[in-house]
């Protein structure tokens, strides 16, 4: 929802509410007038407005240039009525308009649509009408209208600030989006060259395999270097997590889920996925020929738990602040990354000489 949106409400309610101040006003004092029926009529007129108006001024999108035009037009004639219709000696008393603060209203609705400077537009006109119909350059009528242009250009000033704010938020949001993004393709590149490294080193595969492996990461990598369309992630159904985790199980590896099904969002479940691939690669690369790995998946009513952990040499305490400092980001974006765009969290757990822990939890949506 637009930040704006609540002081238009804001403003379409003050209408109403000081259409009704101006009606009770002159009901206890029309007998007063020269014309008192004219006064019923402008009123009757106004009422009318007000109501047909009420959700054009509740919308910037519906509050034209002409309607704020009709809403000036109609209150400039009810100040021009009030000098008319009513008595000299009322009039120099400091007897209101027909509209009274209804005027302010048309102050906001200019402040809300074009900012202080139609405010201050709209303000003046007023105090034009009033200085010119009803009582001249009065010290009632000099503090009224001073008090109207500071409250409309203030407000007027506040939509300013509130829609620059707003566009700055969206494209903050924007970038965000775009980074997290780039991220996202980055880490599949990641993962990709070191699925077409892997079948190079075991010289495993046919070549048309390493061939199409190669060209989805030319491609991939083209679009993260020019800024041309990144590949999306589709929203898909559920998928069993056990199903995308199996593939990983060998000589080595041991996977150890429930007997039923572990369901996620398509998505998550592919990202967690990956992410369990990259632990497991992790071990391959780091923990040793000989060393083993366990992956153990934990179906909780409110989170889906994967610990991988392995037999292997660990690692020493900030050893991975080394890594991503040096520009090696597997467990920083492969790994946490992935985590964290999913809104979980990726701790691991190292001694030196027994091994390492990585737990990965993702929430259940809702949760």
């Amino acid at each position: 929802m637009s930040v704006e949106m609540p002081l238009w409400r804001a403003i379409s309610s003050f209408r109403v509410l000081a259409l009704g101040y101006a009606v009770v006003r002159y009901f206890h004092s029309y007998l007063a007038y020269l014309h008192p029926v004219s006064g019923w009529i402008y009123l009757g007129a106004l009422t009318i407005w007000t109501i047909a108006s009420t959700r054009a001024f509740a919308n910037p999108h519906r509050c034209s240039r002409y309607v704020l035009a009709a809403d000036l037009v109609l209150t400039v004639t009810g100040i021009v009525m009030s000098g008319i219709i009513d008595t000299p000696a009322r009039i120099h008393a400091g007897a209101l308009t027909l509209p009274t603060i209804w005027a302010a209203g048309t102050v906001l609705g200019f402040a809300g649509k074009g900012g202080w400077k139609a405010a201050a537009f709209a303000g003046g006109v007023i105090g034009l009408a009033n200085f010119a119909g009803h009582g001249g350059l009065t010290g009632d009528n000099v503090h009224n209208i001073v008090l109207l242009l500071v409250a409309g250009c203030a407000i007027g000033y506040v939509m300013e600030l509130a829609r620059a704010s707003e566009a700055a938020l969206v494209r903050a949001l924007q970038v965000e989006a775009a980074t997290r993004e780039r991220e996202r393709l980055s880490r599949d590149i990641h993962d990709g060259v070191l699925q077409v490294l892997a079948l190079v080193q075991r010289k495993e595969g046919d070549l048309g395999e390493l061939g199409r492996l190669a060209g989805e990461q030319e491609r991939a990598l083209r679009a993260l270097m020019t800024g041309g369309p990144l590949p999306r992630q589709s929203s898909g159904a559920e998928q069993d997590l056990r199903a995308l985790l199996t593939p990983y199980a060998d000589d080595r590896v041991t996977v150890s889920a429930p007997a039923t099904p572990v369901l996620l969002p398509g998505p998550v479940a592919d990202e967690l996925a990956a992410a369990v691939g990259a632990a497991v690669d992790n071990v391959h690369r780091h923990a040793g020929e000989r060393a083993r790995a366990w992956i153990l998946v934990e179906d909780e009513p409110e989170a889906v738990t994967v610990s991988i952990r392995d037999d292997g040499p660990g690692y020493r305490a900030g050893r991975l602040g080394e890594a991503e400092k040096a520009g090696r980001l597997g467990v920083a974006q492969s790994i946490r990354g992935r985590l964290v765009d999913l809104g979980g969290t990726a701790q691991l757990y190292s001694v030196p000489g027994e091994g390492v822990e990585v737990e990965l939890r993702v929430p259940r949506e809702g949760e």
